[in-house]
């Protein structure tokens, strides 16, 4: 029985776009795996932005400084 667990940060997934998520990786696991669809469980857990970080910063923080970098670099 397969469990796998999403976890994304809370910005307003709707329902239908976690049950697209639940229902690919299902699809993904029988196929690559041969899995059954039937004993596959998958998780979506969201994460509040202050519970999240990616190097070193508050993932608000590293999007910002992502975003200033990727304007600096354009013509």
């Amino acid at each position: 029985m397969p469990y796998v667990n999403i976890r994304i940060t809370r910005e307003g997934a709707t329902p239908a776009q976690k049950a697209e998520l639940i229902a690919g990786v299902t699809d993904l696991l029988e196929r690559v795996l041969a899995k059954n669809p039937a004993t596959t469980v998958v998780t979506i857990d969201e994460v509040d932005f202050e519970n999240w970080g990616i190097g070193g910063l508050p993932v608000l923080d590293y999007r910002a400084l992502q975003a200033s970098q990727s304007k600096a670099q354009k013509p």
